[in-house]
């Protein structure tokens, strides 16, 4: 599949791990939500948590043990954030954009950046607000985006 914004190809022949438990792994489903919930007290992200427990613990997929995602974990225990994780890179994405756009005025590729990154945003948003994940009536202020981010 090619890329959104380029005329790029993807990565050929990626692939995640087997989504069936490891026979040598030892933890157990109760560990590994203990673990999850540990580290998004600590403020972790989800998708930081994936990577702490890949390579400190050697879980290769939460979702193998525990039948469920690191999300759904989350959102059992009421920890998960109310934007979703790749709203709020976007955010951030836009936030850094913008202030460098503050210091040159004239870049013009920082300028494409920024418009790339909103309309990102947009689809997402708009995909969210279709499957219920944001609340409706949910709208962006692009004039305070760090208050997102806080």
């Amino acid at each position: 599949m090619a890329r959104m914004h380029s005329r790029k190809k993807g990565i050929s022949k990626s692939r995640k791990p087997s989504q069936e438990k490891p026979h040598w792994s030892t933890y157990s489903p109760a560990q590994v939500e203990k673990l999850v919930v540990k580290y998004r007290k600590s403020s972790k992200s989800s998708s930081e948590i994936g990577m702490i427990l890949r390579d400190s613990y050697g879980i290769a997929s939460v979702k193998a043990i525990c039948d469920k995602k690191i999300a759904a974990i989350l959102d059992e225990q009421k920890l998960s954030s109310k934007l979703p994780e790749d709203i709020l890179a976007l955010i951030g994405k836009l936030v850094d954009i913008m202030a460098h756009m503050d210091k040159n005025k004239k870049d013009m590729t920082a300028k494409r950046g920024r418009e790339l990154t909103i309309s990102k945003l947009r689809r997402l948003t708009k995909y969210y607000l279709r499957t219920k994940r944001l609340e409706e009536g949910f709208k962006l202020d692009y004039k305070r985006l760090k208050m997102y981010l806080e």
